[in-house]
């Protein structure tokens, strides 16, 4: 029976985010991930179809840890403007970091990007244990320790298990934490777009009756990410038009912002739910990102979400461990559990909000939603806010707070 410290369930972004978050405090670190990831082949010439918009603070987040510079030498971009409108009305909101002094608003980068950075970080770390395929059978919990059986047989033991194994967590349902969720009646259409005008860094969302498209601007100038939330019927039909009407369709519903639309990638849907675990923690367990929320794609708040689950846990245990405390103990991990439940609950409630306020031709909530953005815009003191929070700058642990100002 192999022992470590901490076993993280789940290789993705944020379960190796909080591995190499725990690099040099002398504990014992594993990392289950179900593939083994192909880092021998070149990056793919065509971007990949999923993004993420990482914000400032999960930027912050990824130079502690070491990981950044590997980013963005192989494909990242920064954008330092934020568009937003309702089609066909006079609602919008539009702002720029270096107005506020700051020189971008965050980095739309692939997810391959981000998770191959990650792994390679991860495998330079000798606390660090890879173990890939391997994929969890039974957990056991003991006084002082989980015991872990593998389905090769292999054993583990830890004084820590966390669940960062995605919105279908194992360990979650294993340990059997009630999950609160809804399904936002929406699916998600993602691909890669070239505009005819170049986007300028500037990432944009418009609002058209029941759906919200959003174009992220990719490090070729005029290529974007697209992530199109509509009714599941309109998903499965977009995604099934002959690509001519598609780029119609798909400009129009843009308002011509940035010319001719043309697809370069296949079309993906997936659903989009909400979902908010009852508990973040527990005896010996603790969960991070989407194990312990998924929201709604709106504002691309998810992976920065779980990468500050990832920071606040990783500071909880080193502080703990360094006070000679059992950082596996569910009444050590309630600081841990109180916070991170706080900040997603907000940021559900906020979407959720949000969406409801965005969704449908109703004359009444249209011209409610068209003042508020006019007003958004134009009084004094409300796009600082506003900048601040795209920038994750309000979700900041204590730890990363002392280097926000480096942000700028």
């Amino acid at each position: 029976m192999q022992s470590f410290d901490v076993v993280i369930a789940g290789g993705g972004m944020v379960g190796l985010a909080l591995a190499c978050g725990l690099q040099g405090s002398g504990l014992r670190v594993a990392v289950l991930e179900s593939q083994q990831p192909d880092l021998d082949s070149p990056l793919p010439e065509q971007p990949g179809l999923r993004v993420s918009a990482i914000n400032a603070a999960s930027e912050r987040l990824l130079k502690y840890i070491g990981v950044w510079d590997n980013i963005t030498a192989q494909r990242a971009n920064a954008y330092q403007g934020m568009e937003v409108w309702d089609r066909d009305s006079f609602g919008k909101i539009a702002f720029r970091g270096e107005e506020y002094g700051f020189s971008h608003l965050g980095h739309i980068i692939e997810n391959q990007v981000i998770h191959r950075a990650l792994w390679q970080q991860a495998e330079k770390s000798s606390d660090i244990t890879l173990l890939a395929p391997a994929t969890l059978k039974n957990v056991a919990w003991g006084e002082n320790d989980a015991f872990i059986t593998l389905n090769d047989d292999r054993q583990l033991s830890a004084r820590l298990v966390v669940g960062a194994d995605g919105a279908q967590s194992w360990l979650r349902q294993h340990a059997d934490i009630p999950l609160t969720f809804w399904d936002y009646r929406h699916h998600a259409l993602v691909a890669t777009i070239r505009t005819e005008e170049p986007h300028q860094s500037v990432a944009r969302q418009v609002f058209h009756g029941e759906g919200i498209l959003a174009f992220l601007p990719l490090a070729d100038a005029h290529l974007s990410s697209i992530v199109w939330s509509v009714s599941p019927d309109e998903a499965q039909r977009l995604r099934g038009l002959e690509p001519e009407e598609f780029n119609k369709i798909l400009a129009s519903t843009f308002d011509l912002r940035l010319g001719i639309c043309t697809v370069e990638s296949e079309r993906q849907t997936f659903p989009l739910t909400g979902r908010y675990a009852r508990s973040f923690a527990g005896q010996r367990l603790a969960l991070v990102g989407d194990a312990a929320h998924t929201v709604h794609p709106l504002a691309g708040q998810g992976v920065n979400l779980g990468f500050m689950d990832a920071a606040e846990l990783a500071s909880e245990i080193k502080r703990l461990q360094k006070e000679g405390k059992d950082f596996g103990q569910h009444m050590y991990l309630r600081r841990y559990e109180r916070r991170r439940k706080h900040s997603a609950a907000l940021m559900l409630a906020g979407m959720q909000g949000f969406r409801e306020l965005f969704a449908g031709d109703n004359p009444a909530k249209k011209l409610l939603r068209d003042i508020g953005l006019t007003l958004a815009d134009s009084l004094p003191g409300v796009k600082p806010k506003l900048v601040r929070q795209a920038m994750g700058l309000n979700d900041l642990p204590e730890w990363l707070q002392e280097d926000s100002l480096r942000l700028k």
